[in-house]
């Protein structure tokens, strides 16, 4: 590496620092030697033989891998261009090369290098960080092994539709039990896209694409095979970066989008099922304009904050519906009484769901029944909805729509209510009770700018029933896939991605 404009060439210090110690373990016997004779013993004395074995030194191990510019340079170049904040590893021999480069080439900085103590660990932290920041963050394998220990935490992430982009370090020769033919076979059913390139080019062309596809809905992991051999080999000249130009999302057509809007509009008891679709705040407002333009109910709860939890509209309502709009819901009516019994209620689904399925693993499961099914992201489509809904909303059904709202918003009124009557049974129990924990914690963080990291389900749901969640970071939802080992790394990467906001994270 050339050395840059008013920074130290920590790779020509490392390189004096290394020589000096071999000179240094050179000298030290002979040294020992002069200081003079040892006191007379009474145990015989080695031989010249035995006295050569023990105090000759080894001839120093000078490195000749020692490389100016190898190919991990470049390899940060790229991961650079990507705007990738961190990347978190458990330090391996496989991707030895890029560890050092991002630390001596890239001064540590876009990406930041985290240790971590396990590969679970480093996928379940960005895990946490992409929902809150939504973007990716870098996960280093090591080898076949850190692909095996990375597993669960990567199904988690695919099942949770989240965004990580990983890097599996390949070629050591030194275990062979840590290579493998194929070694992306061992996840392939559960990321979204793997590539092994064997050229530098191939690298970053790779890099771009796998970006491109992590973050474009349906999101989900992606994973690249980084070989030794690319990094560790001269640079000789710098391949192209490509741009990186993200494409649209998915959006539903506009014949689909009309056909929904008319559907919505002519229900007499519409309700809105909520399960993936808000990624943004704008999204959240955008919600809430089309259930105030409905007079639709909402379901709040679940695995993200998509509606504000205290709006009038969050809640079951009054009555039956006749039409269900689901939204990134893997299930059907969503609480919302739609089941063989009551199966009089239109639905209408809106998903990119089917755009993950794979031959092996049914991880959200089938499809719900739907009167119309429109494969697309839903938050992409929630504009053009939203513009079509108001062409068609006339004076009279403005009225139909404010008496519908004040039927629903006094039902869920009284929801709230009944559930914080339920929160006092066993308030003064020992030990405490999980409503009371929630409870007690509300008052110190209300007025804070706070964000909930850790999933609900180990407490009774009680934070999503006693506090105000009203942005999108309030709560990031759980594993994914319900699998054990992500609450606290997937907190900590969350709480990583709050910080620089000022937010005050809660694990629980």
């Amino acid at each position: 590496m050339a050395k840059k404009n008013g920074s130290l060439n920590r790779r020509g210090f490392l390189k004096g620092a290394a020589a000096g110690a071999a000179a240094l373990v050179a000298t030290a016997p002979a040294a020992n030697a002069q200081r003079g004779a040892a006191p007379a013993a009474t145990a015989p004395q080695p031989s010249e033989a035995q006295l050569a074995a023990d105090t000759t030194p080894r001839p120093a191990q000078v490195s000749t891998r020692i490389i100016e510019k190898p190919g991990s340079d470049f390899m940060v170049d790229v991961i650079k261009s990507l705007g990738i904040e961190y990347v978190a590893a458990n330090p391996g021999s496989s991707f030895e090369g890029l560890h050092e480069s991002l630390i001596n080439y890239g001064e540590n900085k876009m990406p930041e290098f985290l240790t971590c103590t396990h590969e679970e660990n480093a996928v379940a932290m960005a895990h946490g960080y992409a929902k809150i920041e939504n973007k990716p963050m870098l996960a280093l394998l090591h080898g076949t092994i850190g692909v095996q220990h990375a597993a669960m935490a990567i199904y988690n992430a695919y099942g949770d539709r989240v965004p990580i982009f990983m890097m599996a370090g390949a070629g050591d020769t030194a275990v062979p039990a840590h290579n493998a033919v194929d070694m992306a076979a061992m996840v392939r059913d559960f990321v979204k896209w793997d590539h092994q390139p064997t050229t530098l080019a191939q690298f970053a062309n790779s890099c771009v694409r796998a970006y491109k596809l992590a973050t474009t809905p349906p999101t989900a992991p992606v994973l690249v095979i980084a070989e030794s051999d690319l990094q560790e080999r001269p640079l000789e000249q710098k391949p192209n970066i490509p741009k990186l130009v993200m494409p649209a999302a998915p959006a539903a057509d506009l014949g689909s989008v009309r056909e929904m809007a008319k559907m919505l509009v002519a229900a007499e008891s519409p309700r809105i099922n909520a399960g993936r679709v808000a990624r943004s705040q704008k999204s959240i407002e955008q919600m809430v304009e089309l259930a105030e333009l409905l007079g639709a109910p909402v379901n709040v709860g679940g695995d993200r904050v998509n509606f504000p939890n205290r709006h009038p509209l969050a809640g079951n309502g009054t009555g039956q519906p006749d039409l269900i709009l689901s939204l990134e819901a893997a299930g059907g009516g969503g609480g919302f009484g739609q089941n063989a019994a009551n199966n009089r209620a239109k639905t209408i689904n809106v998903s990119s769901l089917e755009l993950l399925a794979t031959h092996n693993f049914n991880i959200n499961g089938n499809p719900p029944q739907a009167d119309l099914l429109i494969t697309a992201d839903a938050e992409s489509s929630l504009p053009a909805l939203l513009e079509e809904v108001k062409k068609l909303i006339t004076a009279d059904h403005k009225r139909v729509v404010q008496e519908r709202t004040a039927k629903h918003a006094q039902a869920n009124d009284k929801a709230r209510l009944e559930g914080k009557e339920v929160a006092r049974f066993g308030w003064d129990s020992s030990p405490v009770s999980l409503a009371r924990l929630a409870g007690e914690l509300w008052p110190l963080i209300k007025n804070e700018d706070w964000s909930l990291v850790s999933p609900q389900g180990f407490v009774g749901g009680w934070p999503g029933r006693l506090w105000n969640m009203d942005k999108h970071y309030r709560y990031i939802g759980g594993q994914g896939a319900g699998g054990m080992g992500y609450g606290a790394p997937a907190s900590v990467g969350a709480a990583l991605a709050n910080r620089k906001y000022g937010r005050l994270s809660i694990n629980i």
